[in-house]
């Protein structure tokens, strides 16, 4: 049985426009980092007067600074097969699409396409790959994870792989933990049940229900690391946004932690997919801007995933309100790093075609510290673990000194000269402005990196 409760949202979003005092009622709660109620989301989602939206903006700033204070964690997803038993009409992997240029890559391919990554500074990956049928499709997800790992040369190394691949089952995701990934991520795609069923017409993937339990099967199977998502423009983002709530309330019930992360794609064109260019529901800015806003103070301790579907323009945007985790120099084709894209091997068109060393330029002089971090993974702080400490802002005492540790080996052995410069700036004024014991912690991970370490953290 789904825990999406249908009717309680559709009943939420058919009151009235709020009045101001339960909005400010609402925003005065999420400031303290308890979250929102359901009631309180839905309540927020009606907002249209500027100065409540105001309001709620700040607020969603406020809450980002207190959880997760001035930096941004940095990966680049990894397209390894485009091969897909799945029929998504908005995705240029679905199956029928015969302009698509079909490949799985090679152990070697893959280990070309990390050293191209590496190269530029990555230290954090999302493996992709479509749900393809066969007997050897987790094995050969299994094998390139450790393909990943193992290439390594000098000081250039990924040092976490998360995940977004088809659901598996619990002795499956069993397999899964065991090669070290840190989040497995999977997207619901739309909440809602009769969406889904015109979306998704074949393919195992038409399966709502079984998709929606994937997490519940990954967690008892011990990946303490979770990210949810759906694809904002399938259906109305309002209904989307508190079946997110609904999923992370329940995840929480069920295994005492929420999402790691949660996604907000927004559906953008794809090669052979004409819905994908004209969106069903379609997301406009400002709107995408509050649910993100509104993400964030619902669920405070939850990093918020922002990919290059979206423009610069937009992704500076969305960064004060709470995105906490950006995609960057990416490519949507298998291969497409050390090859070249090729337009009919994508999954979706980009709406960010900068390259790391230009993205981490831009963030660095909006005042933002890059992080490649990757200490709570290594050190188990996962899942309970994790959101304990999220949940008060503690993690700060830890991500702040990771982030700038992190920052300088990537000036010290990446950077562009410009960038060089913006960054050292950056992190001295950085310094200045954490409390003294951390501050004290940050300089001494910054003098083993002067010392030539690689790869330190507390």
């Amino acid at each position: 049985m789904s825990f999406i409760n249908i009717h309680q949202i559709q009943s939420a979003l058919a009151q009235p426009s709020p009045d101001p005092g339960p909005v400010r009622d609402a925003l005065a709660r999420a400031r303290t980092l308890q979250g929102l109620e359901p009631e309180q989301a839905a309540l927020l989602s009606r907002v249209t007067d500027p100065q409540l939206l105001g309001e709620l903006f700040a607020a969603a700033r406020a809450v980002k600074e207190t959880i997760y204070g001035k930096r941004l964690v940095l990966f680049a997803p990894l397209y390894i097969s485009n091969r897909c038993q799945n029929e998504c009409l908005y995705c240029g992997f679905r199956s029928a699409n015969a302009d698509m240029h079909r490949m799985s890559l090679s152990q070697e391919q893959i280990a070309d396409e990390v050293r191209c990554l590496t190269a530029a500074g990555h230290k954090r990956l999302l493996l992709v790959a479509g749900e393809h049928a066969g007997p050897d499709s987790l094995s050969y997800i299994l094998d390139a994870i450790a393909t990943i790992y193992e290439c390594r040369e000098a000081d250039r190394e990924i040092r976490r792989v998360n995940v977004n691949i088809a659901p598996l089952e619990t002795d499956e995701f069993r397999q899964l933990a065991a090669s070290r990934i840190g989040t497995y991520q999977l997207f619901q795609e739309t909440y809602h049940p009769q969406t889904y069923a015109r979306m998704h017409p074949a393919g195992p993937k038409a399966d709502y229900l079984r998709r929606l339990m994937t997490m519940h099967r990954a967690m008892q199977a011990g990946i303490n690391d979770v990210g949810i998502g759906a694809l904002f423009g399938l259906h109305d983002w309002r209904f989307e946004l508190l079946a997110l709530l609904q999923h992370a309330r329940e995840l929480e019930k069920t295994f005492g932690a929420g999402p790691h992360t949660i996604s907000v794609p927004r559906l953008e064109p794809a090669s052979g997919s004409a819905l994908a260019t004209h969106p069903p529901a379609a997301v406009s800015d400002d709107d995408f801007l509050k649910l993100i806003a509104i993400l964030r103070l619902a669920v405070p301790y939850t990093g918020i995933i922002l990919s290059t579907r979206e423009t610069p323009e937009v992704r500076r945007a969305a960064f004060a309100l709470g995105v906490s985790q950006i995609s960057a120099g990416s490519r949507t084709t298998p291969g497409g790093y050390g090859h070249g894209d090729d337009e009919n091997s994508g999954q979706f068109s980009l709406g960010d075609h900068r390259s790391l060393d230009e993205v981490i330029r831009d963030i660095a002089h909006l005042g933002y510290i890059p992080s490649f971090c990757t200490a709570c993974y290594r050190l188990g702080r996962t899942g309970r673990d994790f959101m304990d400490l999220a949940r008060p802002g503690a993690i700060k005492s830890h991500c702040d000194p990771n982030a700038l540790a992190t920052f300088q080996e990537y000036l010290d052995r990446f950077a562009s000269e410009e960038t060089r410069r913006t960054g050292r700036a950056l992190i001295a004024q950085h310094l200045l402005a954490l409390d003294s014991s951390v501050r004290s912690i940050a300089r001494g991970l910054l003098e083993r990196i002067a010392a030539g370490e690689t790869d330190v953290y507390c």
